[in-house]
């Protein structure tokens, strides 16, 4: 039995996404949140997300963690 069902999603939530997107594949996969809002949630880290450059690089997981908090 599985300790965590919460892992599960994981495996099959966004899986035609890769493990780390960026912004416009975020949206893609929030599609009712506007631009503006996706940014504000990854500069107040709400979305961990790493900056390199001009991009951010989001960790698939730390989507799905928003989404199971909300």
């Amino acid at each position: 039995m599985n300790d965590n069902p919460n892992k599960n999603y994981y495996g099959n939530l966004f899986k035609d996404y890769p493990d780390v997107v960026k912004v416009k594949e975020l949206k893609e996969m929030l599609p009712r949140m506007g631009k503006n809002k996706i940014y504000d949630l990854l500069k107040d880290k709400k979305i961990y997300s790493k900056k390199i450059g001009r991009d951010y690089y989001i960790p698939k997981v730390s989507i799905i963690k928003y989404l199971m908090e909300k």
